[in-house]
Formats: C-alpha cells, sequence, structure tokens
C-alpha cells in the first residue's frame, strides 16, 4: 500500500510505540488518527504533529469511543485506509502473590484491553474499509496489531500480560484469512524491550541491564525502530497473516 495519502487509525498513538507509528506514517505522507485515553498527551500529540494528525479521545473497549475515531478519519481525512494497534496496559502480578492469588478483575482487565480492545478496533475499521476502492493490486486496507514476545516467553509474574498478547498472536491469521477475499491484510509484531513511557521510571541502571539482555544490539529497542517496521508491513503486500518479532534475538528468561 502506498501510505501517501492514506489515513491510519492508531491506537495508543499519544505516545510510545504508537506515537512512533504515528510518526512514520505521516513521514511516508500519510493521515494519522491518534486513538488514546489520555487526553492531555493526546492534544500535546496532536498538536506536535501538525495538521496531518488528529487525536481522538477513546477506550478502544468502547464501541463508541472506536466507531466516533473512525468517523473522524473519514469526515477529517476522507476515510481510513489502515489501523495500527498498539494501546495496551502491562500489569504485573503473580498468580500466587505474597498477598494471595492474582485478582481475578486485574486479569479480565488485562485480557479487555489488550485482546477484546484490539478485536473491538479490528471489526469497527474493516467495516469501513470495505468500502475503499481496491487499488491496482486488489488491496483495500492493512491491520497491523502489536502483541509481545511474551506471548511465547512470558516471565513470572506475567501470567495476565502474556495470555492477553497470545490472544492478538491467535487472532492474526484468522482474521488475515476472512479478509483476504476483501483485500484487507492483517500482520502482528511481536516487539521485545523497548524504550517507551512503561520503563521511563525505571533507574537508568535498571534500563542498562534491560538492555545488556538483549543479544545484538545489546540495548533497549527504540520507538522509531518499530514504527519503521510498522511503515515496510504497509508497505509490503505479500506480508499477511504473520508474527513478525522484533527484538534483537533476546529469549526471555523465567524472571
Amino acid at each position: 500500500m502506498r501510505i501517501e495519502g492514506k489515513t491510519f487509525l492508531v491506537t495508543g498513538g499519544a505516545s510510545g510505540l504508537g506515537r512512533a507509528a504515528a510518526e512514520a506514517v505521516l513521514a511516508a505522507g500519510g493521515h494519522a488518527v491518534l486513538v488514546d485515553v489520555n487526553a492531555e498527551t493526546g492534544a500535546a500529540a496532536e498538536a506536535a504533529l501538525g495538521a496531518k494528525a488528529a487525536f481522538a479521545k477513546a477506550d478502544v473497549t468502547s464501541e463508541a469511543d472506536v466507531q466516533a475515531a473512525v468517523t473522524l478519519a473519514a469526515t477529517r481525512f476522507g476515510g481510513l485506509h489502515g489501523v495500527v494497534n498498539a494501546a495496551g496496559i502491562c500489569p504485573a502480578a503473580k498468580v500466587l502473590g505474597k498477598n494471595g492469588p492474582h485478582a481475578l478483575d486485574l486479569f479480565e482487565k488485562t485480557v479487555r484491553v489488550n485482546v477484546v480492545g484490539t478485536f473491538n478496533v479490528i471489526r469497527l475499521a474493516a467495516a469501513a474499509m470495505t468500502g475503499n476502492t481496491p487499488d491496482e493490486g486488489g488491496e483495500r486496507g492493512v491491520i497491523v496489531n502489536t502483541a509481545s514476545i511474551a506471548a511465547f516467553e512470558g516471565q513470572i509474574g506475567q501470567a495476565a500480560y502474556a495470555a492477553s498478547k497470545g490472544g492478538v498472536v491467535g487472532l492474526t491469521l484468522p482474521v488475515a484469512r476472512e479478509f483476504a477475499p476483501l483485500g484487507i491484510r492483517c500482520v502482528t509484531l511481536a516487539p521485545g524491550i523497548f524504550d517507551t513511557p512503561l520503563l521511563a521510571a525505571l533507574p537508568e541502571p535498571a534500563r542498562i541491564s534491560l538492555g545488556q539482555q538483549v543479544p545484538f544490539p545489546s540495548r533497549l529497542g527504540r520507538p522509531d525502530e518499530y514504527g519503521a517496521l510498522v511503515r515496510h508491513v504497509i508497505e509490503n503486500v505479500m506480508l499477511n497473516g504473520e508474527v513478525i518479532r522484533l527484538d534483537g534475538a533476546l529469549r526471555m528468561a523465567p524472571r
């Protein structure tokens, strides 16, 4: 897909990996609708990214919120051609911790935001993209999801997070197969340890230690490296139904 002139919905688009994906889309001449629950961060991102970006305050688990963001893409920029699902939460809790069993509501919330939220965006965005005129290759749209290498090597304390990201991995191929006749692709990225706001609160020695676990390059991933891969997935029509690790060959230990 040619990004220039196209519009992409980016969840979690106000910061971190989502912001990097939005910047990659904008750098290629596209438009980005930044979907985020944080109004202050979202408004600041919209102002910083310029006229080709628009902010939509939305909870990805809300049908009304996401539908409003899809509508904004159409009214502000003339349509919707792709989605980058980068919104998510990453709680840490043992199944049997010092204070007793894992809180069930925390597990449910993690699955709801990371899996149900991703699915909610997929279904509503795809409904809009089916109305696009296919390009010369027959493509109408593209969906890029974000899982994690925790889906494959979840660590102790990551039961909820790993299960939720495993859910994102699991829906990739069925969605790609169902949407293939419509000319809509679905690909999932599985990042390793990236320098995002989730890690910003850690002391610098801890951040360095995390980076040194990566075989090469031995550092935290940069959000722009994630953004670069998002752009490549959008532009490479043969990528479909696949989960791509972006982790510097990291395989996470049990803890």
